[in-house]
């Protein structure tokens, strides 16, 4: 396993491991789950969720699920072109671009995200809930959102030294 490790070109980042209950006839059957981010911290992000009676095949089912729903996302440098808000559930993301330098300032999940996306300098806030999977979510939906410069112009009918 740590052989396969060091040969992945991507960044994996463990968010969350939960142990879950099945309640059954004899008692309860636990097993875990895991929310895992991949990026390759150029611009390529995918989350996915992995479940298995062992913590480390949990992680894995999650970083192939994860590597396999990998986004491309718009950059501009080291930031995100606009601000976005993402939602999902009772979760939102604020997401803001910042100057050269500035870091990643985030709650814990979404600067993982960040982190493996190659996302250098970006304010986030998470507004209402603050469930890690939640969080997770709205801020891939919130990614999901950003425009680059041309197709904002374009979507307006307008070309892109118009706008300048």
């Amino acid at each position: 396993v740590a052989e396969k490790q060091e040969l992945s070109e991507f960044i994996e980042k463990v968010i969350r491991v939960n142990r879950v209950a099945k309640v059954v006839k004899g008692g309860r059957r636990f097993s875990f789950s895991s929310l895992v981010v991949v990026g390759d911290g150029n611009g390529r992000v995918g989350m996915g969720n992995g479940k298995a009676n062992e913590v480390t095949e949990a992680i894995r089912k999650g970083v192939e699920n994860a590597t396999r729903a990998m986004k491309r996302i718009r950059m501009e440098g080291t930031s995100i072109p606009h601000e976005v808000l993402g939602k999902f559930g009772a979760g939102s993301v604020l997401m803001k671009p910042a100057s050269k330098g500035h870091g990643i300032i985030a709650a814990g999940p979404v600067r993982a995200i960040m982190e493996a996306a190659g996302i250098m300098d970006i304010s986030v806030k998470c507004l209402g809930s603050r469930n890690p999977q939640n969080l997770v979510r709205s801020a891939f939906a919130g990614l999901d959102a950003l425009r680059g410069f041309s197709e904002a112009a374009r979507a307006r009918g307008k070309q892109s030294d118009e706008l300048k």
